[in-house]
């Protein structure tokens, strides 16, 4: 028999949120008292009170997290120990799935049913693979002579810093959570001011699950106070961030002004949806960018924003595009069906508004959209919009929206699509439609992204190593590769002497 649909309305005005900070394995006041106001960009409700995290709470999260793997009491533990323990960390998340996915949706505006099915499932899986791959890899030994061993070995570097962002605030923090606990870190999150609810439920799981205390730490604050303190933190051996690339930027600044620590930056993304035209299947190219470009309300690093399409099907394809996009309109996030929901907060909204307005502005054609939606409510959605006869040189083909606005570029060539995808300072992601296998790997080897797609988009898999080229970022999310991020490489020599 089948589990009849929550009244998410009803769960939802039933929630209490504690919005403390988790300090030292409990949920501790910061030490000012001060708090923020957290509301909920669906429609204004008051969600809670959250710790506003400055220098001295950071000081003691990481005094905490430092402690913790000074005794070893996580990272001293047998690999195949740690893996127990995220194991049942990642049952605990799925247990509580109806929890973190309506925490996650009024926190961030997502539809209800992709925070149950892809946000929960996807942290869940992350966490279980990091605790499955961490006692299946080997250390090494170099060829040296009969008198002498050379061990290369993998430790944990110690204490991370992690930041991550409102748009998938658990899978962003799993993303980083499971190659360094894993790896037998200790770590103090700082999520994002706009969603800090999931992290915070997460740490108390954690805890559930049998990580020590201390290990795993959750500061809530403005990214100015709390994240700053972080990245500046002389006792910090590393930064995992994912944002904006201009706070990316900052980041290796403060690493500059402080220790040293190493930086992995996951950054913005302005990526290029290639479509050619020997390829015989228009619609569902058409069918695919629409759904991978206003999925998640277009807050997405990897949104295929930049649609170049061959001018002989250029026509072909707005067509269906202009008939897909109003299937997106924004809806009810907690109605369980709604396939976009809201923007984050009135400051997104307003910038997505802006971007709108230059596209307008500078001689793009709109499509379709391009308005606010459901003002109403007192949330913040915008119609999915399309523009074409769109210039590479416009600021909505330039710069990174984070919201659900697609350009339509048209081209004439090979020689120019490849050109134009590489024109922008962003490499995340990129897609290449074509029938002619030749063409795809020609142009799939061309591109300067670190991920490309064929004839598919969003195609995705916790194996394979996430991240970007130029100012996308540095250092890979996902795979046995984030574990390079958390670790230290060791050489110790042995002198063998003969008998």
């Amino acid at each position: 028999m089948n589990k009849p649909a929550p009244d998410w309305h009803a769960a939802a005005s039933a929630l209490r949120i504690d919005g403390r900070a988790f300090i030292g394995g409990q949920r501790v006041a910061t030490a000012s008292g001060e708090t923020f106001a957290k509301t909920s960009p669906i429609d204004g409700r008051m969600l809670g009170d959250i710790a506003r995290g400055r220098n001295e709470d950071v000081d003691t999260a990481v005094a905490s997290a430092r402690a913790a793997f000074a005794d070893a009491r996580w990272a001293g533990k047998a690999p195949a120990a740690r893996k127990k323990v995220l194991q049942r960390f990642a049952e605990k998340i799925l247990a509580a799935r109806d929890e973190l996915a309506l925490l996650e949706t009024l926190d961030m505006g997502k539809p209800i049913q992709y925070s149950l099915a892809v946000d929960v499932g996807a942290t869940a899986r992350t966490i279980a693979w990091y605790a499955e791959a961490v006692d299946k890899i080997y250390d090494e030994i170099a060829p040296t002579a009969a008198s002498a061993l050379a061990l290369i070995t993998r430790e944990p570097m110690g204490v991370i810093g992690v930041v991550v962002p409102w748009n998938y605030p658990m899978i962003m923090a799993a993303w980083k959570l499971g190659p360094a606990l894993a790896a037998g870190n200790s770590v103090v999150l700082k999520p994002s001011e706009k969603s800090p609810l999931t992290a915070l439920r997460l740490a108390e799981l954690a805890i559930e699950a049998g990580l020590p205390e201390g290990v795993f730490n959750v500061v809530p604050g403005y990214g100015h106070e709390a994240g700053e303190a972080l990245a500046l933190h002389m006792d910090v051996d590393a930064i995992g961030f994912t944002g904006s690339t201009r706070v990316g930027r900052k980041m290796l600044e403060y690493a500059g002004r402080s220790n040293l620590k190493r930086v992995y930056n996951e950054l913005g993304g302005k990526s290029a949806f290639v479509v050619f035209d020997d390829f015989a299947h228009v619609e569902r190219a058409a069918k695919t960018v629409a759904g991978s470009m206003f999925f998640n309300q277009g807050e997405s690093c990897n949104a295929p924003s930049r649609v170049l399409v061959h001018e002989k099907v250029a026509d072909r394809f707005l067509e269906v595009i202009a008939a897909e996009a109003p299937k997106y309109a924004p809806g009810d996030p907690l109605s369980g069906h709604a396939e976009m929901g809201a923007l984050v907060d009135e400051t997104q909204m307003k910038t997505v508004l802006g971007y709108i307005e230059a596209g307008n502005s500078e001689g793009a054609k709109l499509v379709t959209g391009g308005q606010r939606a459901r003002a109403e409510t007192g949330g913040f959605y915008v119609q999915p919009t399309v523009f074409e006869r769109v210039r590479n040189d416009m600021k909505i083909a330039r710069e990174e929206i984070f919201g659900p606005v697609m350009s339509v570029i048209r081209f004439a060539n090979e020689a120019e699509a490849i050109a134009l995808a590489n024109d922008s300072s962003y490499g995340l992601q990129a897609s290449v439609w074509s029938d002619n296998v030749n063409r795809a790997h020609r142009v799939a080897r061309a591109l300067r992204a670190g991920t490309v797609h064929v004839n598919q988009y969003d195609e995705d898999d916790i194996t394979v190593p996430f991240g970007g080229y130029k100012q996308s970022g540095n250092g890979r999310d996902k795979s046995l590769h984030a574990f390079d991020k958390y670790t230290e490489l060791k050489t110790t020599w042995l002198r063998i002497d003969a008998a």
